[in-house]
């Protein structure tokens, strides 16, 4: 039921390379690695021009006036726009329309976009923009999503500042406990930090509609916002995927999208915007900042009683995706244990700081950094040995989660934390502890690296442990579908295969899986995927760990009725109606022998397809999910949950503050491993996130100011912060999903971070209740 990782899956014997269970190639892979990989901010025609965005300095204001007419006159202009010139709606948003497309009257955060310059220049562009003069009344900022809620407090939106807050209510309303441990935490704000900024390209087909390419992780819903702001149909406003350098939940909502298009509209030629990395920490969202207060209660036995919790998720100025980080921060808010009593509130909330929304594992990092402080504070508190103490409350196939829903398929939670425990640990002193750099040590090895802060002396070893779960999927009744056309054809006299869907490949590998699916369902060696965009339906977003699931069980329906047109061709030509028939090796294969366990070749798939071209196009759905009880949050909520724990080792200079994560070690259950090395690199990189915020990724924000927009000052882990990383695949298959699959990307990302904490917290005998842990934490100056 596990696979060993290390190394590449090897194609099983007698089968082409490429089909699912196989390390296929990815097919941008060589064209990326060599840098000639078309990004969004490649995008170019010879007569387009160019759009930039001026944004608001206050993060809360009154607009008094705007005057365009410097930046007009200025030579190379070629228009100036405000809100005044958007032709639709003013608004718009993931799951409520209440962010403007130009600001009107007030700005909510700092950075949010005023008006739009096309020039024939970048420069000029930036230049006029600076022309423009905007008189704004500042007003006294809302930034504590605690104060917020105080009916005393401004109310930034006519309905108030409450996104939304979810009550999750199961068992006994007042339980008691023998052993009770109470504890309050708080998750920064953390930046997606992907490499390629926003970036798209519009151009106006002379009749009124527009075609824009961008890099985004959702074509449709962008598609159906961006009409409503142009006040156009869907096929007036076409999209196709730019080249995408990352997303991780930060390309869902829109950026540039429609004000390249007003630009492109406004003035009859093509435009192109890219944001600057300084530009970039204003134009998308980012992980809510959270507070978070949890009592756990559990029995003398260490079996667990009661988890209670209450949680604030700051929502910043627009709800982008709010509601459902709420939804994930209460319903899976007791961590993957089994807890008889839950009460959990969880407020999301309006303020005037960025904007937050999707951000890899959204709302269960964040409470899991809370219930897994919570389980070590409790097991020593019992006695207990922290991974003993989480076997013993684990959930498992047929457990009851915290909305009373039932685990319906393999949930390993115990033996995912056995199985870290058991992997060897990395010697002593092969970070720091306990040895010295001095002759010929590697200081890369050490707290501070090569600022030679330390050759050893002052460093502690400490080692930690995690478990989390995330929801795959949309969820709590929301209707996810994903859209495939797949066509088989003779191209050149040998069979090809065509996969279209509008599903935003955006680094993850999801072009790998379509081809796999194809060339296993169809037995056809070229597969070609047809460039991503709104001509053929919809998809849902690249996130939630969905694509996989939703958009490869689209593509594996329509390569099977793809498959039974030309089976029912097959025969007919063979004069065999009721022959059994497989497909492999760019041949048909005709089953034999009485049990059908034999096989010979019947022919080409060519060949038997000749002129013919056999195309579907179905629209796929998981099963259904329902909305929670809104007084109680009991309900069927999600369609699947992933698994995944950490063991982290880190060596801690006491005296700076530094550290140096030695190892970090994770099990996950992916129910089955369509690309094995995809596996490994989708936890290896879910794992560095997650790291990244428990010792140094953070959004300094200060009255509602954004501090440190570069990667100069907001710090993400490089190759010489990530450790090795020993990773054990485990393979039980979720008997709802195509192949068995379970979503890979978002886990690791939740249990690694608070793995990380719990073993900072073993070498140094602090609470730490706060990430991402400064220096100044450990030090206490």
């Amino acid at each position: 039921m596990s696979r060993a990782t290390q190394q590449p899956s090897q194609s099983v014997s007698g089968q082409p390379e490429g089909l699912i269970g196989t390390s296929a190639r990815r097919p941008d892979g060589r064209l990326k690695v060599t840098g000639e990989f078309a990004y969004g901010s490649d995008l170019w025609m010879d007569d387009m021009i160019w759009g930039v965005t001026l944004r608001s300095p206050h993060p809360y204001a009154k607009i008094k006036s705007v005057s365009i007419g410097a930046a007009l006159a200025t030579g190379g202009v070629y228009a100036v726009l405000t809100a005044q010139d958007v032709p639709g709606d003013n608004a718009y948003g993931l799951e409520h329309a209440d962010q403007p497309v130009l600001a009107s009257g007030v700005v909510r955060y700092a950075g949010e976009p005023v008006a739009l310059v096309a020039a024939d220049h970048p420069e000029v562009a930036r230049r006029a923009a600076g022309k423009i003069v905007v008189e704004y009344e500042p007003l006294d900022p809302v930034t504590d999503p605690v104060a917020a809620l105080d009916p005393a407090a401004p109310r930034l939106h006519p309905g108030g500042n409450l996104v939304r807050h979810l009550k999750i209510r199961k068992g006994d309303p007042e339980p008691a406990a023998e052993v009770v441990v109470t504890g309050c935490y708080q998750v920064g704000m953390q930046d997606q930090a992907f490499l390629g900024p926003e970036a798209g390209l519009a151009v106006p087909d002379g009749n009124g509609g527009v075609d824009l390419y961008v890099s985004t992780q959702w074509l449709h819903v962008d598609q159906k916002q961006v009409c409503a702001a142009l006040g156009l149909r869907p096929e007036q406003v076409r999209l196709t995927l730019a080249g995408v350098g990352g997303a991780f939940g930060g390309r869902e909502d829109l950026s540039m999208h429609v004000h390249a298009c007003l630009l492109a509209l406004h003035t009859g030629k093509p435009v192109k915007m890219v944001y600057s990395r300084e530009e970039s920490f204003f134009g998308h969202v980012h992980r809510h900042p959270a507070l978070i207060s949890y009592e756990h209660g559990a029995g003398r036995d260490g079996k667990l009683v009661y988890v209670k919790a209450v949680i604030h998720l700051d929502g910043g100025a627009y709800a982008s995706s709010t509601s459902a980080v709420v939804g994930n921060a209460g319903t899976m808010g007791a961590g993957p244990y089994v807890v008889p009593s839950v009460r959990i509130d969880v407020y999301g909330v309006y303020t005037n700081n960025p904007p937050c929304g999707a951000m890899r594992g959204f709302g269960s990092v964040q409470a899991a950094f809370g219930y897994e402080a919570q389980m070590d504070k409790l097991a020593a508190a019992l006695g207990l040995d922290p991974v003993q103490f989480r076997c013993l409350n684990a959930m498992e196939m047929g457990s009851s989660g915290p909305t009373g829903q039932v685990i319906d398929s393999p949930a390993p939670v115990a033996e995912l934390l056995r199985r870290v425990e058991r992997m060897p640990l990395p010697a002593a002193g092969s970070g720091g502890s306990g040895g010295s750099a001095g002759s010929g040590g590697d200081l890369r090895q050490l707290p501070g690296g090569v600022g030679n802060t330390t050759h050893g002396e002052g460093v502690v070893r400490g080692v930690g442990y995690a478990v989390g779960y995330k929801n795959v999927g949309f969820s709590e009744g929301y209707d996810d579908y994903s859209t495939a056309r797949v066509r088989l054809e003779n191209v050149a006299g040998e069979p090809v295969v065509s996969v279209h869907t509008a599903a935003a490949e955006v680094g993850q590998g999801l072009v790998t899986i379509e081809q796999q699916i194809c060339r296993t369902e169809l037995g056809v060696g070229q597969v070609v995927v047809v460039p991503k965009d709104t001509g053929v339906g919809s998809a849902g977003s690249t996130s939630a760990s969905r694509q996989t699931y939703v958009t490869g069980g689209a593509v594996k329906h329509a390569c099977e009725l793809v498959r039974e047109r030309l089976f029912t061709l097959v025969r007919l030509r063979l004069e065999l109606p009721g022959a059994e028939l497989v497909l492999a090796d760019n041949l048909v294969w005709l089953r034999t022998g009485d049990d059908g366990a034999g096989a010979g070749p019947a022919g080409l798939i060519g060949d038997f397809l000749g002129d013919e071209v056999i195309e579907e196009t179905v629209q796929w759905r998981h099963r259904k999910t329902w909305p929670v009880d809104p007084q109680t949050g009991q309900g069927f909520a999600h369609v699947q949950y992933a698994f995944a724990a950490h063991r982290a080792v880190v060596d801690v200079d006491l005296e700076l503050g530094l550290v140096k994560v030695v190892a970090l070690d994770c099990a996950q259950d992916v129910g089955k491993a369509l690309n094995p090395q995809a596996v490994v690199g989708q936890i290896q990189g879910g794992s560095a996130q997650g790291l990244g915020l428990a010792v140094m990724e953070e959004i300094q924000v200060r009255d509602g100011m954004i501090k440190n927009p570069s990667f100069t000052d907001y710090l993400i882990p490089t190759i010489l912060d990530v450790p090795p990383m020993r990773i054990d695949v485990l393979e039980y298959q979720d008997p709802h999903a195509p192949y068995g699959v379970r979503g890979v990307g978002e886990p690791p990302t939740i249990s690694s971070g608070p793995a990380i904490v719990a073993a900072l917290r073993a070498a140094t005998g602090l609470e730490l209740n706060r990430v991402p842990v400064r220096p100044h934490d450990i030090t206490g100056t």
